[in-house]
């Protein structure tokens, strides 16, 4: 019976990215970009062994991952060359004296490419059956021009319908590919960045099968690829989420403890009466409890007491907020204060005091923010400015406390109906907003999650709007039309 061994290639340098450092190392949601890459592979049935081909410079971070995450189909870590084909000719080498090498599948990933799907390896694992070599790609959504290098102007333009934009994995049985190679080092003129291309230019005589890729399985490549890629990882686990029945998710919250701070009204309020529905024990703080969240001594009073009763805090929510919506210029010192002292100075201390509770039971943080994070808006100047700021904390924090394994995570929810939002607002038609409760569901889920450093977005859907089932990546979806607001 034949092994599928995983090679993820990780030996670049990253000298082009303008990351300032390789990139399979660059964090994303608090982990390497490699890291999420690797655990793709790991947590499929059909892979039964990884292989990481890597730079010395990287060697001892990658092992280091490698412990930290428990990946325990790990096998070999190898040193890699300048060029891919060094890499991947690495790991052929190292696999070709295998006692069953003739019975061996070498699946090929960039590390870079953190969002491959189950479906897209699971496809792959299916072709190997059938075909010897198998490429990955994804239909090219823009005219392609074949031009003429001297010249710079346009040769040819192929019909669109047959272009393909090529991916990772890239598939092969072992004898295949290391024949391919082998033709091609004896060609002085031998140049190449793909290892399908070897295989097509060298073996000409084996077909390599093309499965179907992801507009999501994206590479990471230059900077603005990486603001992609976080964006796409934090839509995707919101969406596994949604995708478990509430009752089977919301059931990991038996026995748990958590605190809320903010948890007398609004989306805290839904929270704390939906997870004590469901078995867990839950403390609430606010003002009217006597708690002040801009002050560390009521803090720590408060978690202290928490920890005494209970024995553990497994999360700590802030769901404490306010907003003085007028013109800067309008707000008096105090009112300033009070915005900046609730909203990110109260998150801060509440984020350095919470961690040692935390730590012990690989527990949760949990902040939120405002759909006015993205974009600063008149009349809430300090509440925008705030929230941005706790979702740069959320990432911060998520990349610190990374090896401590306490996960930091911010719900961003639309504008909801909670009484800070009429205070503020007045009536609106209640069709345009969130339902608190339904916020507190999705945030309740991020409590018994695994995620870390994700801005989990809150969106308004009605049954036809809501999205397909996804693979591995983001799909097209419609969202109601009315005009965005700012504050939950």
């Amino acid at each position: 019976m034949s092994r599928s061994i995983a090679i993820i290639l990780a030996s670049g340098t990253g000298a082009r990215s303008g990351l300032g450092r390789p990139k399979q190392l660059v964090k994303l949601a608090g982990r390497p970009v490699i890291a999420h890459a690797m655990k793709r592979f790991q947590d499929h049935k059909g892979i039964d062994e990884i292989a990481i081909v890597t730079s010395q410079a990287c060697l001892g971070d990658i092992k280091s991952l490698v412990l930290q995450e428990s990946f325990s189909k790990v096998r070999r870590i190898l040193l890699g060359g300048n060029e891919r084909y060094e890499s991947s000719l690495a790991a052929i080498r190292a696999y070709a004296d295998e006692h069953d090498s003739d019975d061996l599948n070498l699946i090929f990933h960039d590390a870079v490419r953190p969002l491959v799907s189950e479906r897209i390896i699971s496809e792959v694992l299916d072709a190997l059956q059938h075909y010897s070599a198998v490429d990955v790609a994804i239909p090219s959504a823009d005219t392609v021009v074949f031009v003429d290098g001297d010249t710079n102007t346009i040769r040819e333009i192929p019909d669109r319908s047959k272009v393909r934009l090529g991916q990772t994995p890239q598939a092969f049985k072992l004898s295949v590919i290391k024949a391919a190679y082998d033709r091609a080092l004896l060609d002085p003129d031998f140049r190449t960045t793909d290892d399908c291309g070897v295989v097509v230019r060298y073996s000409p005589e084996v077909p390599v099968y093309v499965a179907n890729g992801a507009p999501s399985n994206v590479k990471l490549t230059y900077p603005d690829d990486l603001m992609l890629i976080d964006k796409l990882m934090q839509t995707n686990a919101g969406r596994r989420l949604d995708a478990v029945p509430e009752t089977t998710l919301l059931a990991r919250l038996h026995g748990k403890t958590i605190a809320i701070f903010g948890g007398t009204s609004g989306i805290g309020a839904s929270m704390a009466r939906m997870a004590s529905a469901y078995g867990a024990s839950v403390h609430v703080a606010s003002k009217s409890t006597g708690v002040d969240i801009a002050n560390a001594a009521s803090i720590d009073t408060f978690l202290s007491e928490v920890a005494a009763s209970d024995g553990r805090i497994d999360a700590v929510v802030n769901a404490a907020a306010v907003l003085n919506r007028q013109p800067l210029m309008n707000m008096s010192e105090t009112q300033v204060a009070e915005d900046v002292n609730t909203n990110i100075l109260g998150a801060i201390l509440l984020a350095r005091l919470s961690y040692c509770h935390l730590i012990p039971h690989r527990g949760h943080l949990l902040f939120f923010a405002s759909s006015s994070y993205t974009y600063g808006r008149a009349f809430y100047s300090t509440y925008s400015a705030s929230k941005a700021a706790v979702v740069n904390l959320t990432q911060a924090l998520a990349d610190e406390w990374a090896d401590g394994r306490v996960h930091v995570n911010c719900v961003n929810p639309e504008r909801t109906q909670t009484p800070m939002r009429v205070k503020a607002f007045g009536h609106e038609p209640p069709e345009t907003l969130l339902n608190p409760d339904d916020v507190a569901r999705k945030a309740l889920g991020i409590l018994v999650s695994d995620t870390t450093g994700f801005i989990y977005d809150i969106v308004r859907q009605d049954e036809s709007t809501r999205p397909a089932t996804i693979d591995g990546g983001i799909e097209s979806h419609r969202l109601p039309a009315f005009v965005a607001g700012a504050a939950r």
